[in-house]
């Protein structure tokens, strides 16, 4: 990590010997939050990633680079609708600045806020910025652990009706003779862990708004509607990876796609997932790509049901050595960045509708929190 630690510091002088002193110079005292936001902005340079409208036909759009910096800003100041974040633009002089607008005027309304970001969604930009800062940073480095989870994204639409799906044929009844084989249809697991090529495993992944329930940490079942995101996140709760999923898909049928999205960015060692993660499939494929899985025992798929149930203080690290057990405790760096997400960069506020638009809205959270992340590493 010194590579990295170096190239984050010589960003972070440039910045405190260079760029706020400037900045104080033409806007005036900036407060934390807004040098909060030019420290991201700068990191994730945002602007070289859109192509410039210059000497197209036809009536230029609003600025685009300004108005994909001030998304950032939304979820740098964690706003939950646009409206405030129009209303913000006008009042606050120094942030619209930052931005990248002189005058009041020339802040576009909501209802280009709402164009613009339905062309940030179709193009996935937050998400290629994310990866190409990721690949970038850690080009040279190498990752202890990438630990593995999902977190709730409640949504404001109508969950989609469920297809109804065709009845199967019916079963041969009886044993099977001798040497008889009845095939059994693959598991999505099977399907994945098969040589099923990457884009077919996300096009097969449902991404739809329905109804998702799990168990909460006090053993009570709880239901939202909306979606799941899953993220695989790096020591120092860097997010590696996401990808959004209906919130009924059980967490295991993400792991390895997303698995496979991290190990094309990064490289790494230890893979850290909770008990929903506890299948062969997984385990098989970890190891395939050369890490070392680090997976907790789900009661239900062992044969030592009981003992675990029996044990159940100590269910965690029941089945592994104490330096497994030790690194196991890193996972809890994706649930903090699950908390930081929600709670400091917009993923409990979720105001658009469709799979495409909700993951480009959380990226820019995910964007954002990633670089404040980086930056925290040195300060």
């Amino acid at each position: 990590m010194n590579h990295l630690h170096d190239e984050l510091s010589q960003i972070w002088q440039r910045i405190q010997g260079s760029l706020f002193p400037w900045l104080e110079d033409e806007l005036g005292p900036l407060s934390e939050k807004q040098c909060q936001l030019v420290k991201i902005l700068e990191i994730i340079r945002i602007e070289e990633h859109l192509h410039s409208y210059y000497r197209m036909t036809g009536r230029p759009p609003a600025n685009r680079v300004a108005i994909a910096r001030a998304f950032v800003a939304k979820m740098v100041y964690n706003m939950p609708f646009t409206s405030m974040l129009v209303e913000r633009l006008k009042s606050d002089k120094t942030l619209r600045r930052i931005c990248g607008w002189e005058a009041q005027y020339q802040v576009p309304d909501e209802s280009t806020f709402s164009r613009a970001n339905a062309e940030f969604s179709a193009s996935r930009l937050p998400e290629r910025v994310h990866e190409m800062l990721i690949v970038k940073k850690y080009t040279k480095e190498i990752i202890g652990h990438l630990s593995k989870d999902s977190t709730a994204i409640h949504a404001r639409e109508k969950p989609a009706k469920k297809e109804a799906k065709a009845k199967p044929a019916p079963k041969k009844r009886g044993r099977p003779k001798k040497g008889e084989e009845r095939p059994k249809p693959m598991t999505r697991l099977e399907k994945q862990s098969d040589g099923m090529s990457l884009q077919a495993m996300l096009d097969d992944l449902p991404t739809a708004c329905d109804v998702g329930t799990k168990r909460n940490s006090k053993g009570h079942k709880t239901s939202w509607v909306g979606y799941k995101l899953h993220i695989d996140a790096a020591d120092g709760g860097i997010p590696i990876s996401c990808l959004l999923s209906s919130a009924s898909m059980h967490d295991s049928q993400a792991a390895i796609p997303l698995a496979e999205i991290s190990n094309a960015r990064v490289s790494s060692l230890y893979d850290l997932m909770d008990a929903a993660y506890d299948a062969p499939c997984i385990h098989a494929h970890s190891q395939k790509l050369g890490h070392v899985p680090i997976i907790d025992t789900n009661p239900r798929t062992t044969v030592r049901k009981k003992k675990i149930a029996a044990e159940n203080k100590a269910r965690a690290t029941i089945n592994m050595k104490p330096a497994e057990a030790t690194r196991y405790h890193e996972r809890s760096t994706v649930e903090r960045v699950n908390g930081r997400l929600k709670d400091e960069f917009g993923g409990r506020f979720v105001r658009v509708k469709g799979d495409v638009k909700v993951m480009c809205h959380l990226m820019f959270g995910i964007l954002a929190l990633t670089a404040d992340q980086l930056m925290r590493m040195i300060q």
